[in-house]
């Protein structure tokens, strides 16, 4: 209990800094492309591109990345409902983000499972687009932080998820 408080606190103390915070226009901007990349329209074009230019492995990696989203998709709509942690944004208003959260719930962040379901399983099948890939996962965590969708564990228990998830499912196409 002492360290679900701990975490609790350390959250809300991260939300009221960042909610407050006047990030300058670039990181405005970029945060904005990243959670809107990772509401799913960033990964279609990458999965084609993987089913057109692929190579060998494209279509073991198409439906790698495809099921553990799937996967992803399933756990972060049940753990939601049976948390039901409020978001950032329903606690505290935020100084310049207006955008409006998919669902009403916080924990764990769906946009963080699935960025990093689509980057973990993805850069198992092609290790040369990591950077790329990692960059586009962890810009859409930190878009759900800095918009005041999530709060930190929200987001650190997606990347875990998500890439677990990931790891699991690799797992049956290798």
């Amino acid at each position: 209990m002492a360290v679900l408080s701990f975490i609790l606190s350390r959250d809300h103390s991260l939300m009221r800094r960042v909610n407050r915070w006047h990030a300058p226009r670039w990181i405005r901007l970029w945060m904005i492309c990243a959670t809107r990349g990772g509401d799913g329209w960033l990964w279609y074009p990458i999965l084609i591109a993987m089913l057109l230019f692929g190579g060998e492995p494209k279509y073991r990696a198409v439906a790698s990345a495809a099921l553990s989203v799937a996967l992803g998709i399933v756990l972060f709509l049940w753990m939601k409902q049976l948390t039901g942690r409020r978001r950032p944004c329903h606690i505290e208003p935020h100084c310049w983000a207006s955008l409006m959260p998919p669902d009403q719930f916080s924990f764990p962040s769906g946009h963080t499972i699935t960025a990093f379901c689509m980057a973990v399983s993805l850069t198992q099948f092609y290790p040369g687009l990591a950077v790329g890939l990692y960059f586009c996962a962890f810009s859409i965590a930190a878009s759900r932080i800095l918009l005041g969708m999530h709060f930190l564990s929200d987001v650190i228990a997606g990347a875990i998820l998500g890439s677990g998830l990931a790891y699991v499912v690799y797992g049956f196409f290798v």
